[in-house]
């Protein structure tokens, strides 16, 4: 049990958590959401399968060394070993990175705000994260989901989702372990890029309102926010510069340069355009904190696609990992070029 809060261990493991080209691998899909991942390349959702797919990408010595600096988990990953009988939360500290876990119980309809939600999961939340120190996690992850529509989202569902997650950070802090506080401003809707940007700005104010009062440190979390991008039913198309002025400018309006990184989602973007936009941002410059990535899907599709459940692919499937790594940490120093991505992938 951790009686008094390390504030110095914790500022230096957000650090770490933001290093210089080195991101964050969102593993952490549910049994259901990894069911649908699977379901797309045809490999049955067991506990085997779902441990040898993350066991190979842990493995790809390459990205994990070079360019993940931390890994966030599923309760049933972190307790898992790998076929060797190796804990995988041991090979993620043998190649150099930070396991994590995700703590919230998913989002549940928000009473009297139809369409919207509020994400639970705080009851005995301290307990666990106790347990999952024991278990090596250093960081934990809770989402907020905030949907654009006709009539939302409402001041009701911001201020609450704002309050659960800096409860939820405060509550990470207390037990030694980072907060990753992620509201993320869905782009499912028809919105277009300015609807996205009011939402935004809108949600990470009210969220760090709500992180003061709960006397959250800042310089011990990190921020996954989403970009500023329309609505995928949306017919306005952007350039990826404006993706990038749009979310800088709401980020410098809202963040404090306490806060040591912004490790963005992906948030259904294309594996190309997440890379795209994260670049072009790093690449304004003069920012207050670091700007990298905290991509699941965005990372891991391709590895999927190459794996298809064979023993036989593992070979290729990290190396198709190692490439959207790459691509993303050069992505995170402002060193990455659409030519570059197409010379690599030859």
């Amino acid at each position: 049990m951790v009686e008094t809060m390390n504030t110095a261990e914790l500022d230096a493991i957000a650090q770490k958590m933001v290093a210089d080209g080195k991101g964050i691998l969102a593993a952490d899909e549910s049994t259901g959401t990894i069911q649908k991942r699977f379901d797309a390349i045809g490999v049955e959702n067991t506990e085997d399968n779902r441990r040898d797919y993350r066991e190979l990408m842990f493995r790809t010595t390459p990205a994990m060394r070079d360019y993940i600096s931390g890994v966030i988990l599923f309760d049933e990953t972190i307790r898992q070993k790998a076929k060797d009988g190796t804990p995988l939360v041991q090979l993620i500290e043998a190649a150099g990175a930070i396991p994590g876990i995700k703590v919230d119980a998913g989002a549940k309809p928000l009473p009297f705000c139809p369409g919207e939600t509020i994400t639970e999961g705080l009851d005995g939340l301290g307990g666990r994260l106790k347990d999952y120190y024991k278990l090596g996690a250093r960081f934990a992850k809770w989402r907020a989901v905030i949907d654009i529509g006709a009539g939302i989202p409402s001041y009701t569902a911001i201020r609450a989702n704002a309050h659960a997650l800096a409860r939820y950070a405060a509550l990470c802090q207390e037990n030694q372990i980072v907060p990753i506080v992620e509201p993320e401003v869905l782009m499912d809707g028809d919105h277009d890029i300015a609807r996205c940007y009011d939402v935004t700005e809108w949600t990470l104010k009210t969220v760090f309102e709500e992180l003061y009062y709960q006397r959250v440190r800042l310089e011990g979390m990190v921020l996954k926010p989403n970009m500023i991008v329309p609505g995928k039913k949306s017919a306005s198309k952007v350039a990826v510069e404006e993706v990038a002025e749009k979310t800088v400018r709401v980020l410098k309006a809202c963040v404090p340069s306490a806060v040591p990184g912004i490790a963005f989602l992906s948030g259904g973007q294309s594996d190309e355009e997440a890379t795209a936009h994260l670049d072009a941002m790093v690449k304004q410059g003069g920012l207050p904190w670091k700007l990298t990535y905290s991509y699941g899907r965005a990372l891991q599709a391709a590895p999927q696609k190459a794996w298809s459940g064979k023993a036989e692919n593992v070979g290729a499937a990290q190396s198709a990992f190692t490439h959207r790594a790459r691509m993303n940490s050069l992505a995170a120093l402002g060193q990455w070029s659409a030519e570059q991505e197409r010379k690599q992938a030859a």
